[in-house]
């Protein structure tokens, strides 16, 4: 259902020329920083799994993919509270966002780190430019895990996040 609603807002969004403004969330390939105030040895550094989930000490294993860093502090503060600590306070840094990627008509496609606040023409600056066959009005970015992937209109201002594929179309003539 929530994939229903995020592909209407951005079909509406692309459509309507207006730039959809997306929220972050957690997925495979990030690293995180959890901490549990008051409890050291609860807090640190953790990757998130393939699965979308971290291993956490007392909890075990918790699901974070597509909960943005808010709502995984408190999934990660109910699981503490549920047994372990009285009132457990947790919070969530991403020190190391998943990469963007980029292919087509660009002079070195491929993986470059996600930097906050990215748009499309700062990738395509990453890679090396645009070939003299690219179409630079035809840009898709390719949002989501190959379950449901989004393929969304875009131009050289629009946003990116963390994990998204750009894709520079050829133009033909």
């Amino acid at each position: 259902m929530k994939s229903i609603i995020l592909t209407a807002i951005l079909f509406f969004a692309a459509s309507s020329g207006v730039h959809a403004q997306t929220i972050y969330t957690i997925d495979s390939g990030d690293k995180l920083r959890i901490t549990v105030f008051d409890e050291e040895s609860l807090s640190g550094d953790f990757s998130v799994g393939a699965d979308g989930s971290v291993t956490l000490p007392l909890i075990g294993t918790v699901k974070l993919r597509d909960l943005t860093p808010q709502a995984a502090q408190k999934t990660i503060a109910n699981a503490l509270a549920d047994g372990y600590i009285r009132h457990p306070v947790v919070s969530i840094d991403v020190l190391h966002f998943r990469p963007v990627y980029i292919i087509g008509e660009v002079n070195e496609p491929g993986e470059y780190e996600y930097a906050s606040g990215m748009n499309v023409l700062n990738v395509v600056a990453l890679g090396g430019g645009y070939t003299y066959r690219a179409d630079q009005d035809d840009i898709v970015i390719m949002r989501g895990r190959d379950d449901n992937r989004l393929e969304i209109p875009a131009n050289a201002h629009s946003i990116v996040l963390p994990g998204d594929i750009i894709h520079i179309t050829e133009r033909y003539f």
